[in-house]
């Protein structure tokens, strides 16, 4: 049974079709032609709304992009999507590596695209800290679902930010809502307790956690447990079902340890089996709950309102960090200072100072 889904995997070779030696000059021309035309701001948004899912790539592609001069494209391109958004409930699931997410996302979306709804899964990828790369492989691990005309998968790397999201995951919800996608899944790399960048940018938050990865307290972190909304004890099948029970009643028992929730919610925790698709319906019926809840008492509304005014502030303070990076004297007197530092010439305090003084001199 174990080789015959091995050999139904997409990650397996087929025997017999190799690489053609000769490539399609022609098709490369095409392509690379077809890069360099860089659609309108029109373009993108008319073809967002029109719920097309290339034209969504490219212009997250433009959000995503590092580079100054598509700054105000990317801008006028979230501005004119943003009457279209807000209307999808937005759900952030972290968990250690090897806890199963990519399995679980796919089986949860699997669910909801049998519903009728429409998915997008915003995967980050860690970024190297040597490289600077990311495998960016979450497409191939959730080979279903990728191939559901009802769901998106975008993975992006998560570079240098903190918080376990990548740089413009906030954005690329304004546009996959605004291209009709109700169900916005944010899969998080798994940072463990850096978990409030995503806090701050979904409705639910659901944390996956496993059985037997050491004591229970090991697992009963109290900055990341405070955000759960949901511990889902991921796969309670075979000889693991016991354990996973066990560890079940530990969290629920930590969880009175916590103080009440803003939201009027008290948090839930269940076992499920993503491999074998079972508990997955339960989850769903507890993320339903919540929403009922938080849209009945206003906690929904006044919660989104409050992250709108976070990611104000976080905006500004990501703007005036890459102005003064970007800015071409301190570019120079930066690798003095640097440099001085290192000599012990002085202090890393007064360097900060010396810098910040001269950046803010007009």
């Amino acid at each position: 049974m174990a080789n015959k889904q091995n050999k139904s995997s997409a990650l397996n070779e087929v025997d017999g079709v190799t690489q053609p030696e000769v490539l399609n000059l022609y098709s490369i021309e095409k392509v690379l032609n077809k890069r360099k035309n860089q659609p309108s701001t029109s373009e993108l948004v008319s073809g967002i709304l029109a719920h097309d899912i290339a034209t969504l790539s490219r212009a997250i592609t433009l959000i995503e992009s590092t580079n100054t001069t598509h700054l105000s494209k990317a801008n006028e391109v979230i501005k004119e999507c943003l009457p279209y958004a807000n209307k999808s409930i937005r759900i952030g699931i972290t968990g250690v590596p090897g806890v199963g997410k990519s399995t679980f996302i796919e089986a949860f979306g699997k669910l909801m695209t049998s519903m009728g709804r429409k998915v997008a899964v915003l995967a980050v990828d860690p970024s190297s800290s040597i490289s600077h790369g990311s495998i960016l492989g979450d497409k191939t691990r959730m080979e279903e679902l990728v191939k559901d005309e009802n769901a998106y998968i975008r993975p992006s790397a998560s570079g240098e930010t903190l918080g376990g999201v990548a740089r413009k995951t906030r954005e690329t919800i304004i546009l996959c809502e605004a291209a009709g996608f109700d169900t916005i899944i944010i899969e998080t790399v798994g940072v463990g307790q850096s978990e409030t960048a995503v806090h701050s940018m979904v409705d639910f938050f659901l944390l996956l956690k496993i059985s037997g990865a050491g004591d229970e307290l090991q697992g009963i972190k109290r900055g990341i447990m405070e955000m759960a909304d949901l511990i889902v004890i991921n796969k309670a099948d075979g000889d693991n079902v016991a354990k996973a029970k066990l560890a079940k009643t530990e969290f629920n028992r930590a969880l009175h340890l916590f103080p009440a929730k803003n939201s009027g919610w008290t948090p839930k925790v269940t076992t499920c089996s993503a491999y074998e698709k079972t508990g997955i319906g339960d989850v769903w019926k507890t993320i339903s709950e919540y929403f009922e809840l938080v849209k009945n008492n206003g906690y929904f509304e006044e919660k989104r309102k409050d992250q709108n005014q976070f990611w104000m502030l976080e905006t500004i303070n990501e703007q005036l960090k890459n102005k003064f990076y970007n800015h071409p004297e301190i570019t120079q007197l930066l690798e003095e200072n640097k440099k001085a530092v290192q000599n012990n010439e002085v202090s890393p305090f007064a360097a900060a100072m010396d810098l910040l003084s001269f950046y803010f001199k007009d």
